[in-house]
């Protein structure tokens, strides 16, 4: 039989390295995705509790985990998905062991997302909302302020494992984001790929009256304009609207 094949995400490929802990980064991602894109996983060596250590340890995973993402035909761009292990190795590190594994691909992480997201939103002062522990959310305010924002309010769950993230029900972190919120700050930045965000945006920007970032939405936001798509996304928050700033 002669038949014409259909294109394998005829727009692009997206690799996600994610956490063998994790329950919804891919779920999340593929909700914001337009349909021509498509997103291809593979997980990295990690263990619960999320602390410090355990996130700076998964590390040295990352190169054997990236040759695994569609070895032989490749992707366009590699997300890593994790807010809080990129914030406690470094995004330039995090960068360096992707392309161990897949030299010359694009790469980003939910810090550098982040912080592009916030500086195409005009964003300087922040209230950041994150589920982990207090040293752990410490260690991700502190690269943001070392990118040079203010932080106005820092607020976290205190949780300590993936399932328990996963399971925080979505009003609770529209409610935590209403709350983190003070007047002078710019935008509200929500941490973690694991916890459900990215479907309340638009109802926090709505009560905030102001841009709303999270950590799977500034992933697709950054990845698609490095892989240069232009067609609109909508449903996710003011940020598809705008295009990243060039680092300084």
């Amino acid at each position: 039989m002669s038949y014409s094949p259909d294109p394998v995400g005829p727009a692009g490929r997206i690799g996600l390295i994610t956490l063998a802990t994790d329950f919804n980064s891919e779920d999340d991602l593929r909700g914001i995705l337009p349909a021509d894109v498509r997103l291809f996983t593979t997980r990295i060596e990690n263990a619960n509790p999320v602390t410090v250590e355990n996130l700076r340890a998964m590390a040295n995973d990352l190169p054997r985990a990236a040759r695994t993402l569609l070895p032989g035909y490749g992707v366009d761009v590699a997300i890593f998905g994790c807010t809080s292990g990129t914030a406690v190795t470094g995004s330039d590190k995090i960068a360096a062991l992707i392309n161990q594994g897949m030299p010359g691909v694009s790469v980003t992480n939910p810090l550098l997302a982040g912080e592009l997201a916030l500086k195409a939103v005009g964003a300087q002062k922040i209230a950041i909302v994150t589920p982990y522990l207090a040293d752990v959310t410490r260690s991700v305010a502190d690269g943001f302020i070392d990118k040079g924002f203010t932080t106005t309010r820092v607020m976290g769950f205190g949780l300590d494992n993936d399932f328990d993230m996963t399971a925080l029900p979505p009003d609770a972190i529209l409610k935590a984001a209403l709350n983190a919120d003070t007047p002078d700050a710019d935008a509200v930045f929500i941490s973690c790929t694991a916890i459900r965000s990215a479907e309340i945006v638009a109802e926090a920007e709505q009560k905030l009256g102001k841009p709303v970032i999270t950590s799977n939405q500034a992933l697709i936001w950054h990845a698609l304009h490095l892989m240069k798509y232009t067609k609109p996304v909508t449903g996710f928050g003011t940020l598809f609207d705008h295009a990243p700033q060039p680092l300084k």
